[in-house]
Formats: C-alpha cells, sequence, structure tokens
C-alpha cells in the first residue's frame, strides 16, 4: 500500500435495542447499530434499551438546530470594530441573502460578534437541512467576508474561523448557544421496573447523579458537563453513521438529571452540540447507507427532517448507556465484574 492508497479499519459492530422511542420527531421501535471496541456498551445499552419499551418510551424533543462557524476581521481600533459589529447586526436581512445565495439549504438563523480590541469575532448560525453544515457553513462564511469586504472595507481578513465557533474543542459558548442539534431525552420509570431490570432503586440513581454527576464534574472542573459517559455512546453512533467523530468533543457536553417523583424515577438527558447529518461526507459508504437505511433516516422527507429524526436516535440510545451505567455504579463491584465476563470470558 502506497501513501495515498485508501485502506479501512475494522471495528466491532452490533445493533442494540429495539429502543423505544416517542415524542413529535418520531414514535417507533428501533434497533440502533454501534460500532465500538468497547464490547460491554452493547449489553449496557440493551438493558436501557429494554427499560425503555418497558416503561413505553424515551420522549425525545428536537430544541434547536443549527451549525455554526466564527469569521474573524480585524479593524483600525476597537471603536471601528464596535461600530462594524453594530452595523453587521442591523444588516441581518442582507447577510441572510448573502447566505442563500451560497447554498440551496443553508439559512441565517442567528448572529453574534464579540469585539476584543480591534478585534472583530463574528458567529453565524445556519440551518443546514440534513447535512450536519461543517461545508455548508464555512462556504457560507466564505461569502460573507467576500460581502463584509465589499460593505467595511476598513475590515481586514484575519481567519475564516476563529475558534468562537467552537468546532472540535471544549467551550461554554456551545453549551450556552448551541451547535448541531439541541436534543431532550427523558423518561419515567416505576419504582418497580427500576428494581427488577436495573436491580437499584430511584432514589439511588438520583443520588449518585447528584454526588458524582454534578458535584463529582464540579470539584473536576468540567466545562457545562455532567454525565457519566454520553462520549461512549455518541462514538459507537457516530462510527456506525458516517460522521465526523471528532465532533464528540462537543457532542460530550451534556447534563444527565435524575429525580425522584412519587416513587418513580425522572431520568433525562439533554445534548445540547449533537452533529449529525444523514447526507454528506462519509454517508456513502455501503455499511453506513444500510445503516441509515434501517433507521429510516433515507426515506424522502422535507429538509433537515431526516437529520433531526438521526438526532433523536442518538439520543435516546445515549439515554438508554447512561440510565444503564448509573443503575450499575449503585451496586458496589458490578461495572468491574460486568467487564469481566463481557471483555475477559471470566465465569
Amino acid at each position: 500500500m502506497t501513501d495515498t492508497d485508501t485502506s479501512y479499519a475494522e471495528i466491532p459492530m452490533q445493533n442494540v435495542g429495539p429502543v423505544r422511542i416517542t415524542g413529535p420527531v418520531l414514535n417507533e421501535d428501533v434497533r440502533v447499530p454501534l460500532a465500538t471496541l468497547e464490547s460491554p456498551l452493547w449489553p449496557s445499552i440493551n438493558r436501557g434499551a429494554r427499560v425503555s419499551t418497558a416503561c413505553g418510551g424515551i420522549s425525545v424533543v428536537v430544541a434547536q438546530d443549527c451549525m455554526t462557524r466564527s469569521i474573524l476581521v480585524q479593524a483600525t481600533d476597537a471603536r471601528a470594530a464596535v461600530e462594524a459589529s453594530l452595523a453587521i447586526d442591523a444588516s441581518r436581512d442582507a447577510l441572510s441573502e448573502v447566505v442563500a445565495g451560497s447554498s440551496n439549504y443553508g439559512r441565517l438563523s442567528d448572529l453574534h460578534a464579540e469585539v476584543v480590541g480591534n478585534l472583530l469575532f463574528l458567529r453565524i448560525a445556519l440551518q443546514t437541512g440534513d447535512a450536519s453544515g461543517h461545508n455548508m457553513t464555512t462556504l457560507a462564511a466564505d461569502h460573507i467576508i467576500q460581502w463584509l469586504g465589499d460593505q467595511f472595507p476598513a475590515l481586514t481578513y484575519v481567519s475564516i474561523s476563529g475558534n468562537y465557533c467552537t468546532d472540535k474543542k471544549v467551550s461554554a459558548i456551545n453549551g450556552i448557544l448551541g451547535r448541531g442539534k439541541r436534543v431532550i431525552g427523558d423518561i419515567v420509570i416505576p419504582e418497580a421496573i427500576c428494581q427488577k431490570m436495573l436491580k437499584t432503586t430511584p432514589a439511588k440513581i438520583a443520588d449518585l447523579n447528584v454526588k458524582k454527576n454534578l458535584l463529582g464534574t464540579s470539584l473536576a472542573g468540567g466545562l457545562r458537563s455532567a454525565n457519566a459517559h454520553f462520549a461512549n455512546i455518541l462514538l459507537g453512533f457516530y462510527l456506525a453513521m458516517g460522521q465526523d467523530a471528532a465532533n464528540i468533543v462537543e457532542g460530550s457536553q451534556g447534563y444527565t438529571y435524575a429525580e425522584v417523583q412519587g416513587s418513580d424515577l425522572y431520568f433525562s438527558v439533554t445534548l445540547p452540540n449533537l452533529i449529525v447529518g444523514s447526507i454528506g461526507r462519509g454517508k456513502h459508504l455501503p455499511y453506513v447507507e444500510t445503516n441509515l437505511e434501517q433507521l429510516g433516516c433515507r426515506v424522502e422527507r422535507e429538509p433537515g427532517e431526516n437529520a433531526r429524526r438521526l438526532a433523536a436516535i442518538c439520543a435516546a440510545t445515549v439515554l438508554c448507556g447512561e440510565l444503564s451505567l448509573m443503575a450499575a455504579l449503585t451496586n458496589p463491584g458490578e461495572l468491574m465484574r460486568a467487564h469481566r465476563v463481557l471483555e475477559r470470558g471470566d465465569g
């Protein structure tokens, strides 16, 4: 093989579920392919999936949908940068036309500016249809830079990406403003099912969530994140679905929330930066096409609906894995016993 030849890395893949999902995006039982080297992940998520079917399903809502890119330009001084920022904000209609002219599907949905000295950071957010939207948003940013040069000759180009996006890095802004799909999944689990299927109680899971996910993450200096292992499930999902796996960096910044309601367990996951698409780079691979078809994300729908369906399925799968791990962690020794049995074959 030469340096320019392409070969393919084989990663084990299995279906998990079915996961029962309800809500405005879909109401179905779905079997979800996951590609991972961490073999205990499949049976763990399967346990959460069984709970989902026993409790009537995981309700999932997509609360926000956008992809971002941050343009960085420079003015002569801070006053000029602030004045340009105000003028640009007042020109949103014109910017919307610039974005629409750059793509068949890209539409400007939001705009935020930040001035540091004489530097102007402009964070644009786009609706990008069924694509995750990285390239679509960068192309729109290119067009906006040209427009800025025409409208504000005093502004000079620094970079098409100023890290205010923020792409594949831990940040506060993505959690606050969102990047990709902001998806929330929740479920109510009766106490009897919790004890029978998860071998624990609602009170133990809710208590552990406060002490581990909230307080423990705070002590560690976690940034807008409080969960047990979102990244594990996201990576398995992204690899199976032909997504840009590096986006698990911001994708893993999310929240697990649990509380006792009466005698039942309310359990939810919130993912503000879930970056997935049903078309685009990587989706041409045969196994990816098969997986997307299996999830019903290759059906002819309105632009964006297949990608939102994919995001909803991903969030429900994350909830299944998060729930199962949290339950296991309430019982001393359970996690390590599972790894020994499933990875080393110890009886």
